[in-house]
């Protein structure tokens, strides 16, 4: 045996105890870290992709904004520019219309599981009791 292990084995119960709470210790911190060091990559991560995002919304909707105008001057070529920026304006009303219904038809759904769980929130108590 060597030095070290006859050591280990002639410690006390006290000694190797605080050893493993040392250790765990340590372990404990260490993850810690680890797991802080994660989160801020993640959030890093997060944060660029919300700007990639959120640039992504502004280009979508410069493109959108350039060509209903494009649409409406081709338009005005053929007919004169109020009518034309009518029917541009019209065409968007449709799209906000159909957007506003599936909007609604979703919203309907997500309130639609909302009274199961306020019905089993009510039974809890009751079942707790042992009713």
């Amino acid at each position: 045996m060597s030095a070290p292990e006859k050591e280990r084995t002639q410690a006390s119960v006290g000694e190797l105890l605080g050893e493993v709470t040392r250790d765990v210790s340590t372990l404990m911190r260490k993850e810690v870290e680890l797991a802080k060091a994660e989160l801020r990559e993640e959030v890093s991560q997060a944060g660029k992709a919300g700007g990639m995002f959120g640039a992504a919304g502004l280009a979508g909707f410069l493109a959108v904004l350039f060509v209903s105008y494009a649409l409406w001057w081709g338009l005005s070529n053929t007919m004169d520019q109020g009518w034309a920026a009518l029917i541009v304006a019209v065409i968007w009303a449709a799209v906000a219309g159909g957007l506003f219904i599936n909007a609604r038809t979703q919203l309907k759904r997500a309130r639609a599981v909302l009274p199961r769980t306020q019905q089993t929130a009510r039974e809890l108590p009751d079942a707790l009791r042992g009713r």
